[in-house]
């Protein structure tokens, strides 16, 4: 019913409701902010070839989209918060193959809508039980998702920069005790985003022991376990489960990022407490996504081939940089490329790139400690990257951004 009123509203200066301290006036999340300088440089009439973001161009398996297609209900219902048995039982199985790791999928187990997910939240649920455990532990140069979901939570970050003289791997050593006994969350990645390093299993033993000497929880992101060449990975996961919980996804191992879907698997008190906290800010991923999900994680022939495609691509892209003199460093796993920029500018050599059609990551995007390197992401396919080198090899120095 329509009320009219009587007398007109009366304005007086607004005030505009809270909104939370860091999106305030804050920067763009690193891509974003990438995004508008490639819209602002890029030539007219050029589309960009973009090494910038981990997202695949190659094609989902067919047997995985054929899948999922005959998967789709004619009616639609509310996934199950704890994902479908058979997807837990797939996910479970894979680590087995995979890493010779046997967790219970009831209780060790939980699917996610992509790691991200879990990635953003986790501090969220561990940080405040315990005020005297408020810091999370972030090795840098790193994943851009890990500080933030930190930040939200109101924890306290406690920056371990790597460096190029450990290969960019982490060394548990650099942190003092007294941070550990304030540590409520670690952070690993390995293989690493952005530098493509892989932690030796050394190192992860003696993080999980560190965990559960000091108590605090390990979150092994091990997104890119499948994309490797020389080194093959190993999993946090192989030192038992008690403090450790790990992340997988198939977003990179079978081209499904736009699927969302992925797991986390450790400590059985952990999940517990993940499995109560996740029904208040979402649910599964679709059952038909998880179906697809099933296949993809029960059939190992197709990585493989993913990542014979990433390795013709990286031959190619690693040969032509070395050629023109570039430095590449760590870059064991992944599909990334870590390349010393040769006078340390990353956002500006970055920018002369996109000016030639070409965009890749400035290292600094990733945190400080990657000032001066460019992340390539070798995510066009082979023919893509012929043509970004073609167009490299037109600059007027032909060697050189």
């Amino acid at each position: 019913m329509f009320i009219e009123r009587s007398e007109p509203l009366t304005t007086t200066t607004t005030r505009p409701g809270p909104i939370h301290p860091l999106l305030r006036g804050g920067e763009d999340y690193p891509f974003v902010k990438l995004d508008k300088r490639v819209k602002a440089l890029t030539p007219p009439g050029i589309v960009p070839i973009n090494f910038s973001i981990g997202d695949p161009r190659e094609r989902t398996p067919e047997f995985i989209r054929e899948t999922l297609r005959a998967a789709v209900p004619e009616v639609s219902s509310y996934p199950a918060m704890a994902g479908q048995p058979g997807l837990r039982s797939a996910c479970a199985g894979w680590l087995q193959r995979r890493f010779g790791v046997s967790v219970d999928p009831e209780t060790e187990l939980l699917p996610l809508n992509g790691t991200k997910e879990g990635v953003y939240l986790l501090a969220q649920a561990l940080v405040g039980a315990d005020d005297a455990r408020r810091t999370v532990v972030i090795p840098g140069p790193a994943y851009p998702v890990y500080e933030p979901g930190a930040r939200f939570a109101g924890a306290d970050v406690h920056a371990v920069p790597l460096r190029a003289a450990d290969g960019w791997r982490f060394d548990p050593a650099r942190v003092p005790d007294a941070v550990w006994a304030k540590t409520a969350l670690l952070w690993l990645n390995s293989p690493h985003n952005p530098t493509g390093a892989v932690t030796p299993i050394e190192t992860l033993q003696r993080v999980a022991e560190l965990a559960r000497q000091h108590g605090f929880w390990v979150a092994s992101d091990e997104a890119y376990a499948e994309v490797f060449f020389d080194v093959v990975p190993r999993s946090m996961l192989e030192c038992g489960t008690s403090n450790v919980l790990a992340f997988h996804t198939l977003s990179k191992r079978s081209a499904m990022t736009g699927y969302r879907s992925g797991f986390m698997a450790g400590d059985a008190r952990l999940i517990a407490a993940l499995k109560r906290f996740r029904p208040n800010v979402g649910v599964a991923t679709p059952d038909f996504v998880q179906t697809a999900a099933i296949a993809a994680w029960s059939d190992d022939a197709h990585s493989a081939g993913q990542r014979a495609l990433y390795a013709a691509k990286r031959d190619l892209m690693k040969t032509e940089f070395e050629r023109r003199g570039w430095t590449i460093e760590a870059s064991e796993a992944t599909f990334y490329l870590w390349v010393k920029v040769p006078d340390g500018d990353d956002w500006a050599w970055g920018e002369r790139l996109i000016q030639r059609g070409i965009v890749a990551s400035p290292g600094s995007m990733f945190g400080p400690e990657g000032k001066g390197y460019l992340r390539w992401a070798l995510v066009p396919t082979l023919e893509q990257c012929r043509e970004a080198l073609t167009r490299l090899d037109a600059s007027p120095d032909g060697t050189s951004a």
